[in-house]
């Protein structure tokens, strides 16, 4: 066991919409990223995704509403349900979802990451 320091770990990058993962758990990724713009229009067919927001403000917008999250919000989005996060200033957050999730569903875009790192 070795405790987590979320300020060192998301000091060690600068890279947005590119989440690092900091550990797994019964077949469960614990991620953090530094997010900033608009991403894209996404969803995971068979996941859940879990969203905490650390430092900022993030917007998720899905097809009838907006949810804004603020610093120590959280918010489960469900399987199957489109999404796009929005990030007016960067956003630290760490995402809680099952390993097999793709980054940008399927959806394919210069964003999109198909491997991530462990930090």
């Amino acid at each position: 066991m070795k405790k987590i320091n979320l300020e060192e770990k998301f000091s060690l990058f600068n890279d947005h919409w590119s989440p690092k993962v900091l550990g797994e758990m019964n077949g469960q990724q614990v991620k953090i990223a530094k997010v900033k713009g608009a991403f894209v229009w996404h969803d995971h067919a068979n996941e859940e995704e879990l969203f905490l927001i650390i430092k900022g403000t993030l917007k998720l917008v899905f097809e009838n509403e907006t949810v804004v999250l603020n610093e120590g919000e959280i918010l489960i989005i469900p399987r199957g349900v489109p999404h796009k996060p929005i990030a007016d200033e960067e956003v630290w957050l760490l995402l809680f979802e099952p390993a097999s999730t793709k980054h940008t569903g399927d959806v394919e875009t210069p964003l999109t990451q198909t491997k991530q790192e462990y930090i």
